[in-house]
């Protein structure tokens, strides 16, 4: 156990403190503060609270020291465990360098000397988290694989069909009725049939494309043929898991008055067109090489970032240390919270009894410990590299979320001053030189394209 003696506050502090190795991101501080110290500020705290108790029998301020002790015992207790222990573990912390992670947790059920104060050593036991010690591996010279996605004719005709279709206009029809692909524009009564007291569903002018994508084939199969001014009535059945969570395994009565019949009329593919598409843009051949320099500048992005987390991994499993379980589980929620209100953006419900949460969790933990190791690591490395950011850094980042997030600077600056924001951005961006390091002295090597649905045996076979 180590000693240490230290002036604080004016007064003498002496105490001993010995370090017990639980794992390596848990650690028990033993601290043993001497019973002069103890006494000092027993004897203190007891003059002070004599001093300004009211006590019956005794002038104010005149009480003995000894009553004063028994009428205000656990108060006085208390008082010297808040004015010596907060000294005591700093020290013992600094004494043992730990880097420590959160508030020290003291455990009451293990704490002595309480009953004689100041008599005997003031013996006490505190866990701690801390960040884990490890040995940086070699992190220069990585080898990995860059395989980029080739632009083919038929990507850049895809692309070109669905810019031609944002310019399509719908025509109305007038000499037909309504067939598949056809654009119905009605106004909608809907009733629900096992709860009519359920209130009516009244929409006018809603769009339908017959046979389009999510579009109930009751509506398709009773709006065909239809024409301006025809009216409907038909029942749908929709399914338990519909979208919509007002109208999931609901059966409605229907009736639909058709005010357009429309069609969905494409525009020339020439030059014309194409001009319209931008000012640059001369003919259909140059927005053609247009939309091929883009999917190229695209899929050299995504062969990077690819090539970034394949040498993020390859660090990760040459180094399988510990991480610490406080950081796992707000790693973890992070990334639940993120799933949740991706599922609200989509329109799901996160409640759904079919979604299996305690399965999600522990994929998600998985992911959030290589995550937070990967951080480590490239904290790490930055400390190794002398890696540094300036306030200007920060001050375009954060001019750049404000861009994103539609706010001002001020508004992102009072939101991360609460937050302590400022530097974890600071953090970010310093990791995120560190992976810059170690895709530029990584030993990369181009390979041929592998589609995701392509493994490497199907590839062989071929």
């Amino acid at each position: 156990m180590r000693c240490r003696t230290s002036r604080r506050n004016g007064f003498y502090f002496a105490m001993k403190s010995e370090v017990i190795n639980v794992s390596d991101t848990r650690k028990e501080l033993k601290i043993e503060i001497e019973p002069d110290v103890v006494r000092a500020a027993y004897d203190r705290i007891s003059d002070t609270v004599a001093k300004n108790a009211n006590v019956p029998g005794f002038r104010r301020g005149h009480a003995p020291r000894s009553f004063i002790r028994k009428r205000f015992k656990e108060a006085i207790e208390g008082e010297v465990m808040q004015e010596l222990l907060p000294n005591a573990i700093n020290e013992a912390i600094g004494e043992h360098s730990l880097a420590v992670i959160g508030q020290p947790n003291l455990q009451p059920d293990k704490t002595e000397g309480l009953d004689k104060l100041g008599q005997e050593a003031l013996k006490v036991q505190v866990d701690v988290e801390v960040f884990p010690e490890f040995k940086l591996g070699e992190y220069r010279g990585l080898e990995a694989e860059r395989r980029v996605r080739p632009v083919k004719d038929e990507d850049v005709e895809e692309v070109l069909a669905g810019l031609r279709e944002s310019s399509a206009s719908l025509q109305p029809v007038e000499d037909r009725g309504a067939e598949l692909g056809d654009t119905v524009t009605v106004n909608i009564n809907g009733k629900f049939v096992e709860t009519p007291e359920a209130e009516d569903i009244n929409v006018e002018d809603v769009d339908i494309q017959l046979g389009g994508a999510g579009v109930q084939p009751e509506f398709t199969e009773n709006l065909l043929g239809v024409k301006p001014d025809d009216e409907k009535a038909f029942t749908v059945n929709y399914p338990e898991d519909f979208s919509s969570k007002g109208l999931a395994g609901k059966r409605l009565d229907y009736t639909a008055k058709v005010t357009a019949v429309r069609l969905k009329e494409l525009p020339e593919l020439d030059d014309e067109w194409a001009q319209s598409m931008g000012e640059d843009l001369d003919s259909l051949d140059t927005l053609r090489g247009k939309i091929r320099e883009d999917l190229a500048q695209r899929a050299t992005g995504e062969a990077t970032n690819t090539l970034r987390s394949e040498l993020l991994q390859k660090l990760v499993d040459a180094h399988p240390f510990e991480v610490p379980q406080s950081l796992l589980e707000h790693q973890t929620n992070q990334n639940l919270q993120s799933v949740v209100r991706n599922m609200i953006d989509h329109g799901m419900d996160p409640r759904s009894q079919e979604f299996d949460w305690e399965k999600a969790r522990d994929s998600m933990k998985d992911q959030a410990e290589r995550d937070l190791r990967g951080s480590l690591l490239l904290d790490r490395i930055a400390e190794e590299e002398k890696i540094e950011v300036s306030d200007e850094e920060v001050n375009t980042e954060i001019k750049a979320y404000a861009q994103a997030m539609r706010q001002s600077e001020a508004q992102v600056r009072s939101a991360l001053t609460k937050q302590g924001g400022e530097r974890s951005i600071a953090d970010r961006l310093r990791n995120r030189k560190a992976l810059e390091l170690l895709v530029e002295n990584a030993r990369v090597t181009d390979a041929e394209w592998i589609a995701p649905t392509e493994t490497e045996s199907d590839k062989t076979e071929e």
